[in-house]
């Protein structure tokens, strides 16, 4: 386990966050016309912290993000897991590919060579034409595990073990007193209980982005096929966590790629009489911290209602 950290002093005055999806699809992307006011592509999170950039996975919806960025780039990015829904698009990261940009990966691993093998096998023959050696950019990996609490710049990280098959990382990011908490690909315990890892993770914190894949209904098997043990939360479970966690806003994530914007914006509604202070997460949104939470679904609703 790496070695546990001091808190970084910080100035105050860059105490803010600003939050952006660019990839909010859970499993597979999903391009059709009726996915895209919530938007089709994977996993993927800009978060900036005061001074630092922190990517969340690296989805498809990596390549939107890639394309706004201007050189030269400086980025920490947390990877989940190693799911291709959560880091199909790195091979296609085109800031990676340009020389004077920088960029860490951490994520869970026996070492930093075990992280980096993983990224390097995904653009080897027969899956991609271009190898890991084509990127000019400095790369640097980093193996953390799951209690780890490691700084990046001013910003303090903190992870914790997530419920999903091969395992997955969640994790809070600290700046000064606001906390955004990122819960992707995390399942409640086979006793209907709230895991108490990822209720002591997002205890408090001003924003929690997390895994709402399933109605209650497809979970356990009145639509479709018994969801129990594929690794994802209900819609239900993820208000349930909010309210008993006290988060000031909770973003739904990591949505089923059948779930066109007509069905996201009814779960929606429902999900707002379980936890009022609620919104479906959706590309191109993006959520300021500190911020008012009444004025944050004010837009969100005057947006929702312009897109569905």
């Amino acid at each position: 386990m790496a070695p546990r950290l001091l808190p970084h002093p910080f100035n105050m005055s860059t105490d803010h966050f600003t939050v952006r999806f660019w990839g909010v699809r859970g499993s597979v992307a999903n391009g059709s016309r009726e996915f895209a006011a919530v938007g089709g592509n994977t996993s993927c999170v800009e978060v900036r912290a005061g001074e630092e950039l922190i990517i969340l996975d690296a989805g498809t919806g990596l390549f939107q993000l890639g394309e706004a960025l201007r050189p030269p780039t400086r980025a920490t990015f947390l990877i989940s897991h190693f799911h291709w829904d959560h880091i199909q698009g790195f091979p296609l990261f085109r800031p990676a590919f340009q020389a004077g940009n920088a960029f860490t990966f951490c994520a869970r691993g026996e070492s930093a060579e075990a992280v980096r093998a993983v990224f390097d096998r995904q653009m080897q023959p027969p899956y991609f034409p271009v190898t890991l050696a084509a990127m000019q950019a400095r790369l640097a990996f980093r193996s953390i595990q799951p209690g780890d609490e490691i700084e990046v710049g001013a910003v303090r990280i903190k992870t914790a073990t997530l419920n999903h098959p091969q395992g997955c990382l969640g994790y809070r990011i600290s700046l000064g007193d606001v906390s955004v908490v990122y819960a992707t690909d995390t399942e409640h315990l086979d006793s209907g209980a709230i895991d108490p890892d990822v209720l002591a993770l997002a205890a408090g914190a001003d924003l929690l982005i997390h895994d709402a894949q399933y109605t209650d209904d497809e979970y356990v098997g009145r639509c479709g096929p018994c969801r129990k043990g594929w690794g994802h939360s209900t819609i239900g479970e993820a208000c349930r966590l909010a309210r008993l966690a006290g988060v000031r806003q909770l973003a739904l994530f990591h949505h089923d790629p059948c779930h066109d914007d007509r069905c996201m914006a009814k779960l929606q509604r429902q999900a707002r009489e379980r936890f009022p202070d609620v919104v479906v997460a959706c590309e191109g949104m993006r959520i300021e911290l500190p911020a008012a939470v009444d004025v944050l679904r004010a837009r969100d609703e005057h947006q929702w209602h312009l897109a569905v």
